[in-house]
């Protein structure tokens, strides 16, 4: 998966994300490229991909936030782009209130997903 060449993610992040995690029952964590990810329902929801705090989003909250300064969509590797995933901007990720709402979305999105078989 050529994960060796990429950059852990920084340890205050890891643990801002398994607290996060920690207080979502419906979360499940587990690692995806070597990296602290969440799923609901086998759904990827939230993950950190060396220093960005990934999530997954309907079309009309993933517009909302790609218009905020510091977000893109997610590409773990150049032309590979993950399509409902967007990156956090910087602002939102140290804002805990913010942070939550966004993790929050992407959960009541993924709960909109046909259930995998």
């Amino acid at each position: 998966m050529g994960g060796s060449s990429w950059e852990k993610s920084p340890p205050e992040l890891v643990a801002a994300f398994g607290a996060l995690v920690a207080r979502r029952p419906e979360l499940t964590a587990r690692k995806m490229f070597g990296y602290p990810a969440a799923f609901v329902g086998g759904y990827l929801t939230t993950c950190l991909h060396e220093h960005r705090w990934i999530v997954r989003l309907s079309d009309d909250a993933r517009a909302e936030l790609l218009r905020q300064p510091g977000s893109s969509p997610f590409e773990p590797m150049p032309g590979r782009r993950m399509k409902e995933h967007v990156v956090l901007p910087p602002a939102i990720v140290g804002d805990p209130a913010a942070l939550d709402g966004w993790v929050d979305r992407a959960i009541a999105f993924v709960r909109t997903l046909p259930p995998k078989g």
